[in-house]
C-alpha cells in the first residue's frame, strides 16, 4: 500500500472518529432547537423521572427463584429485607405521574378546544396513544408464548413472565379511565380550585376507616376497589387544578407539609405497611388498591414537584440535559411496556446457564439479603441495554399511525394474539 492510500485511509478514519464525537452533539442541539419557547420543561422532567422510578422500582425490588424443575417464579427482597421499604416510598413516583398527567391533560384538552376538536376526538386520540402500545406488546407476546414454549421455555416461567407484563398495564387501564374524566376535572377546577382534590382523599380515608377499623370484619373485601378511581384521580385532579392555575404555590406548601404529616401518622400511629408497593403474603398492601398512604405521599410528593418547578426549568434549558428528558418522553409507553421483557430475558437466559453457584447472584438467586441488592444494582444496565435495543424495535407501537393507511388485518390480527395472550397470563389457558 502506498504512503498516499495509508495517508488517506487515515484521513478517512480520523473523520468518521470525528463525526461520530459530533453527531450525540449535534443531536442534542438540534433536539434542543426544536423545542417550541412555550414548552413547559419541568413538566416533562418530572415526567421523564417519575416514568424512569417504574422500571428501576420493578428491576430493584422485583426477583426471581428457581423451583426443582428450572423454572423462574417471581419473588421479592423485600419479604426477606423489610428495612428496604423506605426505597419503595422514593421509588413510588406515581403521585407525580398522575399530577404532570393532569397537567398536560388540561393543556391539550384546552388546545383542542381551540381548534374546535370536539370532546370525543380529543379522548379518541388520548385513547389511541394509550393503546396502541399495550396491544403491540401483549400481541408479540400472545405470538411467542407457544414458540418460546417449543423451544423448552418451561410453562412455569412463561407464567411468570406474563404476569410481569401484565403488572405495569393496570396503570395504563387506570390512567385512561381518569383521562376520559378530564373535562369533568376541568369544570370541578373552576368551580372549587384545589378544594376539589378533597372529596377524593376524603372518600379515600372513609373507606379505609371502613376495611382497617373496628368494624373491618363485617366490612366485605370487594368494598377496598372503591379506592381506585379517588385513589388515583387524586393527583390527577392537583394536576388539572395545577394546569388551570387554580393551584399555587401556598397550595403546595400546604400539600407538601399536610401530605408528610399525614403519611408519618399513619405508619407510626395507625399502623400502616411500610411498603408502598405489594409483598409477597403480606395481609395488607397499600397500591392495590391505593391506601390513604398512598395518597399521603402523593400530596408530599405533589407539593414538593410544583414548588421545584422553577428550579427544574433552570436546570432542563442546558440542552445536554434537556435531550434525554424528550427522548424518554417519546418513548414513555414503550418503557412502561417491556421493561419488564427485558428483565425476564436477561433471567430466562440466565436459568439456562449452568453456574457453578447453582444460581446467578442478583438474577436467578433468592432475594433474601442485602448481598442480592448489591448483585441486582450490577444487573441494571444489562436490563437498560437490552430495554434499547427492544425499545428501538418496538418504538413503532408508540408512533401515530399514518392516515390513509390500511390496517384492519393486521389488528384484527394483533387483538387476537393479545386476546391469546391475556386468556395465558391470567390462568384461563393451561
Amino acid at each position: 500500500m502506498t504512503t498516499t492510500a495509508v495517508s488517506g485511509a487515515s484521513t478517512r478514519a480520523r473523520r468518521v472518529r470525528v463525526g461520530l464525537r459530533h453527531r450525540p452533539v449535534r443531536a442534542i442541539a438540534a433536539i434542543d432547537a426544536s423545542t417550541p419557547a412555550h414548552r413547559d420543561r419541568a413538566v416533562d422532567g418530572l415526567r421523564a423521572l417519575a416514568l424512569l422510578a417504574v422500571p428501576t422500582g420493578h428491576w430493584l425490588l422485583g426477583g426471581f427463584t428457581l423451583d426443582a424443575h428450572g423454572a423462574l417464579r417471581n419473588a421479592s427482597p423485600l419479604s426477606s429485607v423489610g428495612h428496604l421499604a423506605p426505597l419503595s416510598w422514593v421509588l413510588q413516583m406515581l403521585g407525580v405521574f398522575f399530577l404532570v398527567g393532569g397537567y398536560a391533560s388540561v393543556l391539550s384538552y384546552r388546545r383542542s378546544q381551540e381548534r374546535g376538536l370536539s370532546r370525543t376526538a380529543w379522548l379518541r386520540g388520548r385513547m389511541a396513544r394509550l393503546g396502541r402500545p399495550v396491544l403491540g406488546v401483549t400481541a408479540v407476546w400472545g405470538a411467542l408464548i407457544p414458540v418460546l414454549y417449543v423451544l423448552g421455555v418451561p410453562a412455569t416461567s412463561l407464567r411468570t413472565g406474563s404476569t410481569l407484563v401484565i403488572q405495569p398495564l393496570w396503570f395504563v387501564g387506570v390512567y385512561a379511565l381518569v383521562t376520559a374524566l378530564t373535562p369533568y376535572c376541568v369544570r370541578a377546577a373552576g368551580r372549587l380550585g384545589a378544594w376539589s382534590a378533597v372529596p377524593l382523599i376524603t372518600t379515600v380515608a372513609v373507606v379505609d376507616l371502613l376495611r382497617y377499623g373496628p368494624y373491618a370484619d363485617a366490612v366485605p373485601s370487594w368494598l377496598s376497589l372503591l379506592n381506585i378511581l379517588p385513589g388515583w384521580l387524586f393527583a390527577y385532579q392537583l394536576g388539572v387544578c395545577w394546569g388551570e392555575k387554580r393551584l399555587t404555590r401556598r397550595h403546595a406548601q400546604v400539600l407538601l407539609v399536610g401530605g408528610a404529616v399525614l403519611f408519618a401518622a399513619l405508619l407510626l400511629v395507625f399502623g400502616y405497611p411500610a411498603s408502598m408497593v405489594g409483598v409477597p403474603g403480606e395481609p395488607r398492601t397499600n397500591s392495590h388498591p391505593p391506601s390513604l398512604l398512598v395518597l399521603a405521599l402523593g400530596a408530599a410528593q405533589s407539593g414538593a414537584a410544583i414548588l421545584l418547578r422553577d428550579r427544574i426549568a433552570r436546570i432542563l434549558r442546558r440542552p445536554a440535559v434537556w435531550a434525554p428528558v424528550v427522548v424518554i418522553n417519546l418513548s414513555a409507553m414503550t418503557i412502561l411496556c417491556w421493561h419488564q421483557t427485558a428483565m425476564f430475558t436477561v433471567a430466562t437466559l440466565g436459568s439456562l446457564v449452568r453456574s457453578p453457584l447453582g444460581t446467578i447472584p442478583g438474577l436467578t438467586s433468592a432475594p433474601d439479603a442485602l448481598p442480592w441488592i448489591a448483585a441486582r444494582l450490577l444487573w441494571l444496565p444489562v436490563f437498560a441495554l437490552l430495554l434499547v435495543v427492544l425499545a428501538r424495535h418496538t418504538r413503532r407501537f408508540e408512533a401515530p399511525r399514518h392516515r390513509g393507511r390500511r390496517t384492519v388485518w393486521p389488528r384484527a390480527a394483533a387483538g387476537v394474539l393479545a386476546a391469546g395472550f391475556a386468556a395465558f397470563a391470567l390462568g384461563l389457558v393451561r
